[in-house]
């Protein structure tokens, strides 16, 4: 392993795109237990689009269109969980970070916390210079 592709993502290892509350990590490990490896998706197209639907690792399939910006590592949970967004919408994001939070409120039929109750959600804020420094931005 080196500096850089620590988790295949090309990011230097002190460098983090995505971040999770408590609540989301507590989310991913109850969804874990239920369908087993877990992996997000993030289109940026219309409706729920623009949030992250949250899949069992291998559903959802990606392609050259798509970019892996983590591999999430969840405390109780025994593989990361990939985070995948389209280049298109990674193009206009690529200087903000994101944080997964959960809310109330029913997203897509397609996400696996839909019967849940409660919706992943991005909450998203600039890098700083710093942060931007590290990514190689």
């Amino acid at each position: 392993m080196n500096d850089t592709d620590e988790q295949d993502t090309g990011l230097p290892r002190d460098a983090a795109r995505i971040a999770l509350t408590d609540s989301a990590a507590a989310l991913l490990r109850s969804l874990r237990e239920q369908h087993g490896p877990l992996m997000f998706h993030q289109s940026g197209g219309c409706c729920d689009g623009s949030a992250p639907m949250c899949y069992p690792a291998g559903e959802f399939r990606t392609g050259a269109s798509d970019v892996l910006l983590e591999r999430l590592a969840v405390d109780g949970v025994p593989e990361t969980v990939g985070f995948w967004m389209s280049a298109d919408q990674f193009a206009r994001w690529r200087h903000t970070h994101l944080t997964v939070d959960v809310v109330p409120g029913r997203g897509s039929g397609f996400s696996l916390e839909a019967p849940e109750g409660v919706r992943f959600l991005i909450r998203s804020r600039l890098f700083t210079d710093e942060e931007r420094a590290r990514l190689g931005e």
